[in-house]
């Protein structure tokens, strides 16, 4: 398309767009905390509940209700701000953000304004081959609101619904908002910086243990702030704030939309409206939601019901003390030990495989066995089942186990497959799968013999190219011989068999 016609589409080209314009991002990310319970009172924070069971007065905000903050969802907070290399605050409060949703039983959402937990902090993350530091402003900690669902329609959203309905189960469930610095100089890799970054963060919290950062279900999600201003300009442009991408690829696609729709409205001199947007997964898109307010619109004021917060210095420290081996530490020595190259280790990690494959290792398994069968088979399984490797229902102890079987022997990687789906089709432990099934590499050297003769005596023709020196035939005898002992008979051992019946050096 000339540039003309993707003007008129709404959309300048991305190169040509980074060549005038110099974006400028802002993340925010909000990360839901795996704590027992809300974080003012004692309701459950189980996901997929039945709606609106997992409420009280407290986070239902009745009149006469008073909040009393979780302990478990400070200290997260505090873990999640040292790993970021925050400032931990010697005193802070919560404040009303006043505002008025149907999701909001309170018509004001609890969180933290001018005095947050955790500031001043950075997450250094890699790009092809270059380290870009994105600098933290603040970690502040806050409740999650309730969720609505719009019924009817064709887009899933209030306009069009026929109705809608409120599950505020997920109201008071203790959130921590990580937001950056303006992310400048990135030029054409700002998307991949954005994606980068939400990586590196989520791995981070899961090593921190603070949350199981499933995007898919809401407990990881991203506002993505855009900005365009001209090449070389030091003054920032208007941003529009895509709210709550929910996926790595979405985030990476949402600032790559608004950098070549913003730079269409400002090249046909259209002003940018700074407001929220939708994105939408299908098409790729982003669409105005609403004005975007200011921190004046929210009022902030000091929330009368909760008392300041004044972490002690030694508890702190001791948090410090606790904190795990960074990620990509952690990464970069397991993939030394293991003799994995950097293709291997990238798709462990693109599949979240790493963990599980680490706790297999540590129950037994070699690295090259565990990478292998968490990479194929069982990511096959995952993948036909459509969950997640690490909701298969199968423990890396008892995979161990497996496979340690076909390295003592009693089992091939054939019956290994079949005991794992036993496994997975929850028919007990290896063992018990194995006695049930009647699965075990053919222990009766009579049986095999009896077996290779019989496919030698089948195939005549075959038997005599094994003679002539042609070994490749020695395949179609061995997967005779496999076929008619169920898979159970060890291959290399048949071999074996085949040519020394035939009087043939191996």
């Amino acid at each position: 398309m000339t540039t003309a016609q993707t003007l008129a589409a709404g959309l300048m080209d991305y190169d040509e767009a980074i060549q005038t314009y110099d974006p400028v991002l802002g993340l925010e990310v909000h990360v839901e905390l795996g704590t027992v319970t809300k974080m003012f009172c004692g309701c459950p924070t189980d996901f997929g509940a039945e709606p609106n069971t997992q409420i009280c007065p407290i986070c239902l905000a009745l009149p006469g209700a008073m909040p009393a903050v979780n302990r478990t969802a400070v200290e997260y907070a505090i873990r999640i701000g040292l790993a970021l290399n925050c400032e931990i605050a010697s005193w802070c409060r919560f404040a009303r953000k006043n505002y008025f949703y149907p999701d909001m039983p309170k018509n004001f959402q609890t969180s933290q304004y001018d005095e947050p937990i955790a500031t001043n902090g950075y997450l250094d993350v890699k790009i092809d081959g270059q380290t870009v530091r994105v600098d933290i402003e603040r970690a502040h900690m806050e409740e999650d609101t309730g969720k609505s669902t719009h019924v009817g329609g064709a887009t899933g959203r209030i306009h069009g619904a026929e109705y809608s309905l409120l599950d505020y189960n997920r109201a008071g469930v203790p959130l921590v908002e990580i937001v950056t610095k303006p992310i400048v100089g990135t030029k054409a890799l700002a998307p991949q910086v954005a994606r980068a970054y939400v990586t590196a963060l989520r791995d981070l919290l899961s090593s921190l243990g603070v949350s199981d950062v499933r995007m898919d279900q809401g407990s990881l999600r991203c506002d993505a702030n855009v900005s365009l201003t001209p090449a070389g300009n030091p003054l920032f442009g208007t941003r529009t704030e895509t709210k709550n991408v929910n996926s790595l690829r979405s985030v990476e696609r949402a600032v790559r939309y608004e950098i070549t729709r913003q730079a269409a409205l400002l090249a046909t001199g259209t002003r940018i409206v700074q407001e929220t947007r939708h994105f939408d997964e299908t098409t790729g898109t982003t669409s105005p939601g609403r004005s975007k307010e200011t921190a004046e619109d929210y009022r902030y004021f000091p929330e009368p019901d909760l008392v300041p917060l004044a972490p002690e210095r030694e508890w702190v420290e001791a948090i410090r003390a606790s904190l795990p081996e960074l990620p990509w530490i952690r990464r970069a020595r397991m993939q030394a030990d293991w003799g994995l190259t950097d293709l291997q280790m990238r798709d462990l990690l693109a599949s979240d495989a790493v963990d599980l494959v680490a706790a297999t290792v540590d129950a037994g398994a070699s690295p090259a066995e565990a990478t292998s069968w968490w990479s194929s088979y069982l990511g096959q399984q995952a993948n036909v089942r459509g969950v997640a490797l690490n909701e298969l229902p199968i423990t890396p102890a008892q995979l161990a186990a497996v496979i340690a079987k076909v390295v003592d022997g009693p089992l091939n990687t054939k019956i290994a497959r079949q005991v794992v789906d036993g496994v997975l089709a929850g028919e007990g432990e290896p063992d018990e799968v194995i006695a049930a099934r009647g699965l075990a590499v053919m222990s009766d050297d009579g049986a095999l013999h009896a077996a290779v003769d019989e496919a030698l005596a089948a195939q005549p023709a075959v038997a005599d190219k094994i003679r002539s020196g042609k070994l490749q035939a020695v395949g179609a005898i061995v997967g005779a011989v496999m076929k008619a002992t169920r898979g159970q008979a060890d291959a290399a051992k048949v071999r074996q068999l085949v040519l020394s019946t035939l009087g043939v050096e191996g």
